[in-house]
């Protein structure tokens, strides 16, 4: 018997991004592979919720060391919902951030947005094409489709993207229906996007092995010789991510 509703909402997401996401994952690892084997970095940027998935996906023990996270505390909800709520609406923000970050041409930028209609994510995509970066998605293909944007272009993030990552996510997130409440319970997005993010990693540590090349992944620091391997690693992208 299931712990509560989350549970069979929760893998069916997962089952889901298992049938269809197969191929646009295979052509983000790709994407990335290239960049990284030849001493490039990756971009990650979430703003809101989508921050935490962001944030999975750097300094983190079996992650790449090669990730430069792009984040701003105004961006999340580490500051207050009715302001960085807001601030996430916001025009001009987005080439702000990615002038900061020492992003290059012919890196890889992964954006990560739920809704993708916000001006912050979706700026942030058409500044990074327009920098030479090759952009990558991850949102609710669903949810994007049903609302309009609200950046002055009128683009959604998926309608930017080189690359699409669909967590398919329901429309407004929240998965669990209960008889007699009309709001939805049970958020999917965080979940969803973490699974595709790390799954993402294990397929490009997978093609440097292809390739006979030794990935740059993270050990624990909380394991004999962690922080020895990590530095050795940080060494090679001190000056390349600036959070490090």
């Amino acid at each position: 018997m299931p712990l509560s509703g989350y549970g069979p909402a929760a893998r069916a997401i997962l089952d889901r991004i298992e049938a269809t996401q197969g191929q646009a994952l295979e052509k983000a690892a790709g994407l990335i592979f290239a960049s990284l084997k030849v001493g490039g970095v990756l971009h990650v940027f979430g703003s809101g919720h989508s921050h935490a998935v962001a944030e999975e996906g750097f300094h983190r023990a079996g992650g790449l060391v090669p990730v430069n996270l792009i984040q701003e505390a105004f961006l999340t909800p580490l500051t207050v919902p009715r302001k960085s709520g807001q601030l996430e609406r916001v025009s001009g923000i987005a080439a702000v951030l990615l002038e900061a970050s020492g992003a290059r041409e012919g890196e890889v930028l992964l954006v990560i947005s739920n809704s993708g209609i916000n001006a912050v994510p979706v700026e942030m995509a058409l500044e990074g094409k327009a920098r030479g970066l090759t952009v990558i998605a991850l949102t609710s293909l669903a949810h994007a489709r049903a609302t309009a944007s609200r950046q002055a272009s009128g683009k959604r993030l998926f309608e930017v993207a080189d690359c699409v990552l669909d967590n398919c996510g329901e429309v407004g997130d929240a998965a669990v229906v209960y008889p007699g409440l009309s709001a939805r319970v049970g958020p999917t997005s965080l979940l969803a996007g973490v699974y595709l993010l790390n799954s993402l990693v294990c397929r490009v540590v997978e093609q440097f092995l292809d390739a006979g090349l030794t990935p740059p992944v993270y050990r624990s620091a909380n394991v004999p010789g962690g922080d020895e391997h990590n530095r050795a690693l940080e060494a090679r992208y001190r000056d390349r991510i600036p959070a490090l």
